[in-house]
């Protein structure tokens, strides 16, 4: 008796198991939610990286962003012109071009240039150290050198030489991640064929910026002065470069007295 029983709870269990189970099926294909396949088709156009450049958490958001109309077809900047185009494609949309730009780092104060405050020993990151003191450096300014642009440059597009960080010009691809991880706010998307950029980010007049660093910028107007296409400003003691006037003409590097403004053809 006590075998039959055991035997028809097994049954008992099987069959409620089997109904359990189609009901579970068909509610599933009832109620599931319908994942548009373009999410797929784009995700597979982007780079994989999800380096978070484009403002969102990774590609495959990025992607369901596009499908969603969020974000426009050619929002990833690490994606290449023929899978824009092809994204463009799926979506249903003409293709927009985007004007290919790399990271600069705005600024020159390697370790010997640069005056220093105090020695720090600690986490090996930029945002840890500005938070003593403004960082190591005493141009509050500075590039704190101490990498966390590159740590999160998936493209291995930046590293650290004497104290500032460098980018390799043939690996970035303007995605800007690293722009968003430097507490100092040095690094600038330029157009990618600049021909010259001012690798200073000093705010302060001349007199200070000269205690801070041998190469800083100090306002002088003379690069403002010298561009006969107007495509330099000094704002406060700072001189920048508008990239829809300039040229390519070299004056500005030429006439420069801290060396500050870099050209790759000088």
């Amino acid at each position: 008796m006590e075998i039959k029983g055991i035997i028809w709870a097994f049954v008992w269990f099987a069959v409620m198991g089997g109904v359990l189970g189609i009901v579970l099926a068909v509610a599933g294909k009832k109620f599931a939610v319908k994942t548009d396949e373009r999410i797929d088709q784009i995700k597979e156009l982007l780079p994989g990286a999800n380096c978070g450049g484009c403002g969102y958490a990774g590609c495959a958001a990025l992607a369901e962003a596009i499908v969603n109309g969020e974000a426009k077809p050619n929002a990833c900047a690490g994606a290449s012109a023929e899978n824009a185009k092809k994204i463009a494609a799926i979506m249903g949309v003409e293709s927009e071009s985007n004007v290919r730009k790399r990271a600069q780092v705005m600024c020159s104060g390697s370790n010997d240039v640069a005056e220093r405050k105090y020695i720090y020993r600690g986490a090996e990151d930029c945002v840890a150290a500005s938070r003593i003191g403004g960082g190591i450096k005493t141009c509050p300014n500075g590039c704190i050198g101490m990498g966390t642009c590159a740590k999160y440059c998936k493209f291995g597009a930046i590293k650290v030489e004497n104290g500032v960080a460098v980018v390799d010009k043939e690996k970035c691809v303007g995605c800007g991640a690293c722009v968003i991880s430097c507490p100092k706010n040095l690094i600038r998307l330029v157009p990618y064929d600049s021909k010259q950029w001012v690798c200073c980010s000093a705010q302060d007049k001349g007199p200070l910026v000269r205690k801070y660093c041998d190469m800083g910028c100090i306002g002088c107007h003379l690069c403002e002065k010298n561009c006969e296409a107007g495509a330099i400003t000094v704002t406060g003691a700072l001189a920048s470069i508008d990239y829809t006037k300039c040229t390519g003409c070299n004056k500005c590097v030429k006439v420069c007295p801290r060396h500050i403004i870099i050209s790759p053809e000088k």
